[in-house]
């Protein structure tokens, strides 16, 4: 029962703390373009050079969080029915 009890208070413990994370900062960098905003290329010689802006961020080099996304999804259809 003990194992069980503290599966759970760590598992609530790990929700609580990314509610928290997707309140304080609603967005993250994104993982396509590592926060860059474009894609890195290199040239025939091996030089890098700037590639295509990323379509996953729209070039920003932020994303929206998922629990964010679904919070806003949910406040949304909320307000939707209350009105």
């Amino acid at each position: 029962m003990t194992l069980a009890l503290l599966a759970i208070t760590l598992l609530f413990a790990v929700t609580l703390c990314y509610i928290a994370v997707c309140t304080a900062s609603p967005f993250g960098n994104c993982r396509k373009c590592r926060a860059w905003g474009f894609e890195m290329k290199t040239d025939r010689k091996g030089r890098m050079k700037r590639g295509k802006d990323c379509r996953r961020c729209n070039a920003t080099g932020k994303r929206i969080r998922i629990g964010r996304w679904l919070y806003n999804r949910w406040a949304r259809i909320y307000r939707a029915g209350a009105s």
